[in-house]
């Protein structure tokens, strides 16, 4: 059964203007290694970026609360051998979903130039 679902546009220039300002303190804060690898293959890697910050913000979103401090670091985006996109889950993310018996999160995310969006629908377990 879907419990919640979430959407989130970011301009891609903020996302840039972060890297710019924070740099690796931005990175490290917000992605983990392999989402910064896989971002660092892309020729417009802030693209990349963009669109993993889109994808976090929009799984806390279909979570239902965006203050209950999850770090969206433990938000992580990675892509199966098919560049389909999937979540996994760490630390008070894991707890929260383990809590409230959410299964599956589906997430689509798309960028151009100038903006990435996501979205996330989230399934609970059957129990």
């Amino acid at each position: 059964m879907i419990v919640g679902s979430g959407i989130d546009i970011v301009e891609v220039e903020r996302v840039k203007k972060a890297l710019d300002t924070w740099g690796e303190r931005f990175l490290k804060r917000v992605f983990t290694q392999r989402e910064l690898d896989y971002a660092n293959r892309k020729k417009f890697s802030h693209e990349s970026l963009a669109a993993r910050f889109a994808c976090k913000e929009s799984v806390l979103k279909a979570f239902g609360d965006t203050k209950i401090g999850i770090q969206l670091k433990n938000i992580e985006v990675l892509n199966d051998s098919k560049g389909k996109p999937e979540i996994v889950l760490h630390a008070k993310a894991k707890e929260f979903a383990a809590k409230n018996c959410l299964g599956n999160i589906i997430v689509s995310m798309s960028h151009t130039e100038n903006y990435a969006v996501s979205n996330a629908i989230l399934w609970r377990k059957d129990r």
